[in-house]
């Protein structure tokens, strides 16, 4: 059932687009040195719009706890479920003015959209179908049958035994950052911008199910495919058989990357590849 929501009024949204934007800041901190003073800058707003907005006891922090107490729910029986949906929306419904709601989201929304960005509210998050189910529920402006389907959905999901953590972002490892930086700078030395870029899109892929990382590599991957098929056209490499088959073997290479899954073998070849890049534009 398809119904009208808009994703910047759910609280239990924000919450997750700002944890995910903390932890790309975080990420980003790591990787770089000559990012870590705009990446801790960012940092420092997200954390203090989280404890001011969401902190235990303020509006949107007891919101949220609604929110969990029936999406984190799973493996329960029936009867269990049911209840703890029914407790959920009488408190909400008795708790909560949409007023106070409303005006706690607005200086949210307004504080991501002047000290960070609007892009904050495209990060992705994997359980956002069930929070927007949750959101429709806790709105007291549907038809029976509109509430009576969705409060069914929800009631599987929480009865399901799947484990929770398949519905929710993992949490990154700090170790596995730790692990990937040293490793890839002992390999790669300094990093160029869009290399940087790349890993941290790698290493982050670990807690969204590698979504961001799929977008960020069909655009980098079709960039780098202009350019090294454009060299081609250079003197220096059409005038040398075994530059030309070296050339055409990379475009190869990358025509494979449709039908391979995404692997820190794929993640190092394209590093390779935007390295090359860069040489072809400065002997361009």
């Amino acid at each position: 059932m398809k119904l009208r929501h808009n994703k910047k009024r759910n609280t239990a949204f924000l919450y997750e687009v700002l944890v995910k934007e903390l932890t790309k800041s975080i990420v980003r901190g790591d990787l770089t040195k000559s990012i870590v003073n705009n990446d801790v800058g960012r940092k420092k707003v997200v954390l203090s719009i989280l404890k001011e907005h969401f902190k235990k006891g303020s509006v949107l922090g007891n919101e949220l706890t609604l929110y969990k107490d029936v999406v984190e729910s799973r493996g329960l029986d029936y009867e269990t479920a049911q209840k703890i949906l029914h407790e959920a929306k009488m408190v909400y419904w008795s708790g909560f003015k949409n007023k106070m709601v409303h005006n706690e989201q607005s200086q949210v929304i307004d504080k991501v959209n002047k000290d960070l960005s609007k892009g904050v509210f495209s990060n992705f998050v994997p359980n956002y179908k069930d929070l927007a189910t949750l959101a429709q529920i806790f709105n007291d402006d549907l038809t029976v049958k509109k509430r009576v389907m969705l409060e069914k959905q929800v009631l599987k999901n929480m009865i399901s035994e799947e484990e929770k953590e398949s519905r929710e972002m993992k949490p990154i490892d700090k170790l596995t950052f730790k692990t990937f930086i040293n490793k890839f700078n002992s390999r790669y030395g300094e990093l160029q911008e869009n290399q940087k870029e790349l890993l941290m899109q790698y290493i982050y892929s670990f807690s969204d199910d590698g979504v961001g990382l799929k977008v960020y590599l069909n655009e980098e991957i079709k960039e780098l495919r202009t350019v090294i098929e454009g060299s081609l056209g250079l003197e220096e490499i059409k005038s040398d058989p075994a530059m030309v088959d070296s050339t055409k073997k990379v475009i190869g290479m990358i025509e494979e990357y449709k039908d391979k899954k995404i692997d820190e073998t794929m993640i190092g070849q394209v590093l390779n590849m935007q390295k090359l890049v860069k040489e072809i534009g400065a002997d361009g």
